[in-house]
């Protein structure tokens, strides 16, 4: 059975005294930073020069990669995950001791085997569904986030204390973090990214490039499709109290039109594209495929990005999106 966490379910206690190390300083990283601090927990950030620069005018102490892991209790990486795998080989593990807990906010390079902490230290796992901003809000509105949690080494035997006493002061475990394995955690987030979110893109170009090649006006189907929010108005209500209830939400004729046309795109084709996609993410062909991209200098990834940016549908969306904000202003 699931475990889900909540408030009651850890204490700040266990953070009491201690110092928590964020490597990095990005959205997300400066959301935990912000939270931690505002949760009473002593903080330290290390990065870029310049994501310390940034760390330290907004009243952080701040440290250098090499020396922050001595400095710290906790210790929680918070990198890209291209990047993180070399820097933590060479500038983090040769610092780890003895007693210290190591965090991640991506299971990614501890699934496929890209960092192999010491067995001497508690590793573990605490992953926001949500963006560094929508962390924040939340944890100044006292409405909580969503997050993955998981233990990946208990050698002190208190991991799961330490990674709930976290939780909790990020203010996730008022929205609720779920128990997850690592490897769970990494594939879930690879194939929301690699199967539903190209569906989604590639239905939104569809269905603009039919409309417009009918002849209907581009400020009018592009906002009808993705810029006025009326689709992340649907998927907002989904995200409060279900997909369902989102749709049972929607007027007589909409319900009738989704359910009854539902069918045509039932396709055994798309179910068969999302297994070979999720086999790839969960054997760890596309972390090396990954891996051999950005040695190469993400040569692929710069080209696709080349032939998606050509389509003249984003010509469009330009005009489309400067005429809208001619409106509002």
């Amino acid at each position: 059975m699931t475990i889900v966490y909540h408030q009651e379910d850890a204490s700040l206690d266990s953070l009491a005294g201690k110092i928590v190390g964020i490597v990095g300083y990005g959205s997300l990283a400066r959301a935990f930073a912000l939270n931690l601090r505002d949760s009473g927990v002593r903080v330290i950030v290390s990065g870029t020069p310049e994501e310390q620069v940034e760390a330290s005018e907004e009243g952080f102490s701040v440290a250098t990669l090499i020396n922050i892991a001595p400095h710290a209790d906790i210790l929680i990486l918070m990198l890209p995950d291209e990047a993180l795998a070399e820097i933590y080989q060479k500038q983090i593990s040769p610092t780890l001791r003895r007693g210290i807990t190591l965090i991640l906010s991506s299971a990614y390079n501890l699934a496929f085997g890209f960092i192999e902490p010491p067995p001497f230290i508690d590793v573990g796992l605490i992953a926001p569904r949500s963006t560094g901003q929508t962390v924040r809000e939340a944890f100044l509105n006292s409405e909580g986030f969503y997050s993955y949690v998981a233990v990946g080494q208990d050698a002190s035997g208190r991991a799961w204390e330490t990674i709930l006493a976290l939780a909790l002061a990020l203010g996730s475990l008022q929205g609720g973090a779920v128990e997850v394995s690592l490897e769970q955690e990494a594939a879930m987030t690879l194939f929301v990214q690699q199967a539903i979110m190209p569906a989604i893109h590639h239905v939104m170009v569809t269905g603009a490039q039919l409309l417009l090649k009918l002849g209907y006006p581009p400020e009018a189907v592009l906002p009808d499709l993705y810029l006025s929010g009326k689709f992340s108005d649907f998927m907002a209500q989904a995200e409060v109290d279900g997909l369902l209830h989102a749709l049972q939400q929607l007027p007589q004729s909409g319900q009738y039109g989704l359910l009854s046309r539902l069918n045509r795109f039932s396709e055994i084709k798309l179910e068969r594209l999302m297994e070979i996609t999720l086999e790839e993410i969960r054997t760890g062909d596309f972390a090396q495929e990954w891996k051999r991209e950005t040695l190469d200098g993400y040569t692929r990834l710069k080209n696709l990005m080349k032939q998606q940016t050509t389509l003249p549908l984003w010509d469009l969306e330009e005009q489309a999106v400067d005429l809208l904000r001619g409106y509002e202003g």
